[in-house]
């Protein structure tokens, strides 16, 4: 496309300046020819005055050489009255050229050897008709045309260069907006939920990226209603049956205790296989776009807010820092609450009441770290458990929890590790990229990158400490 619209400039460019240059060049032309005859016929009229009074040869030979034409002038005097015919100078006309203006009495020009040769006829006092004859060389009838022309071809041809370099300019502005709409649509088609045009460009063009934009929105808009959708079944459900399982082993021995605890293992497993239906059916995404992004920071607050409730009956110290000033993230909503709500389910889940727990969120330029860490037993082997969030699952774990926290984090460009955390039991730790760029594993940034993780984390765990 934008090739074709520099064609096309170029070809209308080029029609407009040989419309405009050729006949400007015949114009330039004739005004040199009319120049240099104009000249010839002044040379003439100054020799005149002294036909008309004289035929001497000696006086009109001093009047010819004071005309300064010596050499490109004649004067032929026809014979009369007992005198011979006169002929001053060099004659280049025919006879009867001269003879024909004789005739006729009206200034003529004809082509010779080298130019022309304007014939004027001039009356003399005897009633004769004298002709004066002045030559023209070519050189002075085209003097100055060719530099002329020369302008004019390098003014043509800046034209042109000129409008092909604006004719690229306007094409490079409505390709590019053309190119990043598709690139879009393609990103989007492939699962890239972020993939937002510039609403830049002609008029027709933008108006096509905010329709673009909008129906992108739209589409994340849905996918975050299914995600939603997704995450109650582990808000409204997981929630209420921990805390209902941790009432039910507080029951103690007995059948009806005993049938309480079988009814409610039944119960998380058949929320297992409703969990795991909601996951396989979940769409996969890439990335949250413009606009899914959230406050890191309130979405925590508000979770410990709901969780603190259920850890104050079980005695449970808690610990929040990091959380006083906004921390933007590229995550929608929804999935971080489902991964905070997936690790501190975790944390009541596997952890004996009594049990202290904390989140910690620390903002750096590039990133932004999320630590859930408790005082527990720890798990013994990290990479089987981030194995089973992969999805190899196990008996009573559906692998949902550490997979959503997973797949949050690697949708940014972060990733997860589990660790030993400072109050002695699990650390898992949310890298959340901010940038959006793969984590660089190899070479000299990507050292840089782990050094400064390293810093950051070390930092954190240095600073970390219950109440």
């Amino acid at each position: 496309m934008r090739w074709a619209l520099v064609r096309v400039c170029l070809a209308i460019a080029a029609m407009v300046v040989v419309a405009f240059a050729v006949p400007l060049g015949l114009v330039i032309k004739e005004m040199a020819r009319d120049r240099a005859f104009s000249n010839a016929e002044r040379e003439a009229a100054a020799v005149a005055p002294a036909l008309s009074i004289t035929t001497d040869r000696d006086q009109l030979d001093k009047v010819v050489a004071s005309a300064g034409a010596d050499s490109g002038m004649a004067v032929h005097i026809p014979a009369g009255d007992g005198k011979a015919a006169v002929d001053i100078g060099r004659q280049r006309a025919a006879d009867k050229d001269i003879a024909t203006v004789r005739k006729l009495g009206r200034a003529s020009t004809t082509e010779v050897p080298g130019g022309s040769v304007l014939l004027q006829p001039v009356a003399l006092s005897s009633g004769e008709i004298s002709v004066v004859e002045v030559y023209v060389p070519e050189s002075e009838v085209s003097n100055g045309v060719g530099t002329a022309w020369a302008v004019l071809a390098g003014v043509g041809i800046a034209l042109i260069v000129g409008s092909v370099a604006v004719a690229d300019r306007l094409g490079v502005r409505m390709v590019q907006p053309a190119q990043r709409l598709v690139e879009g649509a393609h990103e989007l088609g492939e699962g890239k939920l972020g993939a937002r045009v510039p609403e830049e460009g002609p008029t027709e063009l933008r108006l096509a990226a905010v329709a673009f934009n909008s129906m992108a929105d739209q589409v994340v808009q849905l996918l975050a209603n299914e995600r939603e959708l997704a995450a109650d079944l582990s808000h409204r459900l997981r929630t209420p049956l921990t805390v209902l399982r941790l009432n039910a082993a507080s029951l103690g021995e007995g059948p009806a205790a005993e049938q309480t605890r079988t009814a409610v293992a039944q119960l998380e497993k058949e929320v297992d296989t409703i969990i795991r239906t909601a996951r396989e059916a979940k769409p996969q995404t890439v990335a949250a776009g413009p606009g899914a992004g959230c406050d890191a920071a309130e979405v925590v607050r508000e979770r410990m807010q709901f969780w603190s409730a259920l850890a104050e009956d079980e005695g449970r110290k808690v610990r929040v820092a990091g959380v006083e000033r906004p921390v933007r993230i590229p995550v929608a909503r929804a999935d971080l609450v489902a991964a905070l709500d997936a690790l501190l389910g975790n944390v009541f889940r596997h952890t004996p009441e009594g049990t202290a727990f904390a989140v910690d969120v620390h903002n750096s330029e590039d990133a932004v770290i999320v630590l859930v860490s408790d005082a527990g037993s720890g798990i013994r082997d990290p990479e089987a458990a981030m194995a089973r969030g992969r999805g190899s699952g196990s008996a009573g774990s559906t692998g949902l929890g550490l997979d959503i926290v997973r797949r949050l984090a690697e949708a940014t460009g972060g990733d997860v590790r589990i660790g030993s955390s400072v109050l002695g039991g699990t650390e898992v730790r949310i890298w959340i990229q901010l940038d959006g760029r793969e984590p660089e594993r190899n070479g000299h940034r990507g050292a840089v990158r782990r050094r400064r993780r390293g810093r950051l984390v070390s930092t954190f765990n240095r600073s970390r400490s219950l109440p």
